[in-house]
């Protein structure tokens, strides 16, 4: 299957690209859809290693795409959760103040998280945040009652079943090599021939410039892949966190910090580092692309981004090389952590759009070819946003097939 003609291909079945498929399926039954995915099976990549925390909108600039899309999606998200019993926890989450130097970065967020209209966020004294996390070192800190975990494997997999229920294609073991437009058609080349598509819309995660460009995109902005490594708390000592504890983050970087999660599978992560990947998949470090790491160098913003944040990838490079630099990190938030309380779990890759002029691109970004829509950046909180950037796309590939 896969090749011959449709309404609609979506090319990407994490999370996101699932999401979209089935909006478009509820809008226009009758449509033709398939879905092309590159791995064996659906949500593998970004979907498939991440700490699996739905947020809350707290962090995103009032205005931007991340803040209206996050509060709508985190909402939207729990709805479907339990429409389908997928299996989810409103933990909660702490955003801690260590010092008073950084109450001023603590106000911002507030100030964000309001004006995001985040339910339910309160500000803690230091005695308050003890109350909800007992063992965490602040001197004050946001609380987030609406911020949870779910497995967003599992996400992607209630969405796939939806689709394939309603006769949408989900072709797996397909990767997109390329498309062009021609005859009022995107022809879509893959691993199993071509399809032709009144419309596509690509949600390819790490190789979302790539396909972009080839349909005629502008490269600006590049995807340049993040590792990040987690580790866990060993069990003996997962009582010591009860949700979410977050530092104050760097507003320049669209990174977190090192931060303890509670997993729903009831593990506590601890993580993660954020170091430039030798390829798009590197969730192992053996794992090299010679083509990934050229695209990477050869991209002016990697070099304009070193000179500028170089100290940052010096401390990140200490907690990948060492497991008590990184438990002394952790230790800050939660006193008494120790190398010998955390364990390996595993690694991720965020695939980050980075501009020509070195800057990490903060928001999602799209970009439009003939006859289709490229998401060029959707890092976290693109999990959360799924179903809500879904609709946002969906009304542009419905003004596309128009």
């Amino acid at each position: 299957m896969a090749s011959g003609e449709r309404d609609v291909v979506v090319v990407g079945a994490g999370i996101l690209g699932l999401a979209v498929a089935r909006e478009l399926r509820r809008r226009h039954p009758r449509f033709t859809i398939t879905v092309l995915e590159r791995e064996d099976r659906v949500g593998f990549h970004q979907t498939g290693h991440n700490s699996g925390v739905i947020h809350a909108g707290i962090y995103y600039p009032p205005g931007s795409l991340k803040a209206r899309l996050c509060v709508e999606g985190a909402r939207s998200l729990y709805d479907f959760c339990e429409e389908k019993g997928v299996g989810f926890e409103r933990c909660g989450k702490l955003i801690v103040a260590l010092g008073r130097d950084e109450l001023p970065r603590l106000d911002e967020l507030e100030r964000r998280g309001r004006a995001n209209e985040v339910p339910g966020l309160r500000r803690l004294d230091a005695d308050e945040l003890r109350e909800v996390e007992p063992h965490a070192a602040g001197v004050a800190a946001l609380h987030s009652p609406a911020t949870g975990i779910v497995d967003f494997p599992a996400v992607a997999r209630a969405l796939a079943d939806e689709l394939t229920g309603e006769g949408v294609e989900i072709a797996t073991g397909c990767a997109v090599e390329g498309a062009r437009a021609a005859d009022g058609r995107l022809a879509v080349r893959h691993a199993r021939g071509e399809t032709r598509a009144r419309f596509a819309v690509f949600c390819a995660g790490g190789w979302s410039d790539r396909l972009a460009v080839a349909a005629g995109a502008s490269p600006d902005p590049r995807i340049v892949p993040f590792r990040g490594a987690y580790l866990k708390l060993r069990p003996e000592k997962r009582e010591l966190v009860r949700g979410l504890i977050y530092p104050v983050p760097d507003p320049q970087l669209p990174f977190l910090g090192v931060h303890l999660t509670r997993h729903v599978s009831g593990e506590v992560l601890v993580g993660p580092t954020a170091l430039l990947a030798p390829s798009r998949d590197s969730y192992s470090l053996a794992r090299v692309r010679a083509r990934d790491v050229a695209a990477t160098l050869a991209w002016p913003g990697t070099w304009r981004m070193a000179r500028r944040w170089w100290r940052t990838g010096v401390v990140e490079m200490r907690y990948a090389a060492s497991r008590a630099q990184f438990a002394r990190e952790a230790a800050r938030y939660m006193p008494g952590l120790t190398r010998a309380d955390v364990e390996p779990a595993f690694a991720g890759v965020r695939a980050q759009a980075l501009g020509r002029d070195g800057k990490l691109v903060d928001d999602f970004v799209f970009s439009r070819t003939e006859r289709a829509l490229h998401v060029r950046n959707a890092p976290s909180p693109a999990a959360t946003s799924s179903l809500a950037i879904a609709r946002m796309v969906a009304d542009e590939a419905e003004a596309g097939l128009a």
